[in-house]
């Protein structure tokens, strides 16, 4: 299935490149371009993250709790990615 129309990037690319080692969404975002032109797709991919089983890593989906949650806000590295040649 077609994940990010803009790009033409599928739930399998997603998986595969997840597979290959990419566990986060801004790494995949760098390397595959998704949600960098309308933006519509970015729930999509983290929910295929989280089917990966990555979510509890680094895809940015919370999950609801029976109690509600404090948010309490954190530094997030940053962190830069080579792009790999085609």
């Amino acid at each position: 299935m077609i994940v990010c129309v803009c790009k033409s990037v599928s739930d399998r690319t997603i998986r595969a490149s997840i597979a290959e080692g990419m566990d986060s969404f801004d790494e995949l975002q760098f390397e595959l371009g998704v949600a960098t032109c309308c933006g519509k797709c970015e729930e999509s991919v983290r929910d295929v993250m989280a089917q990966s089983g990555v979510c509890a890593s680094r895809c940015g989906v919370s999950h609801h709790h029976a109690h509600p949650v404090v948010a309490v806000p954190h530094v997030v590295p940053l962190t830069f990615y080579e792009r790999k040649a085609a």
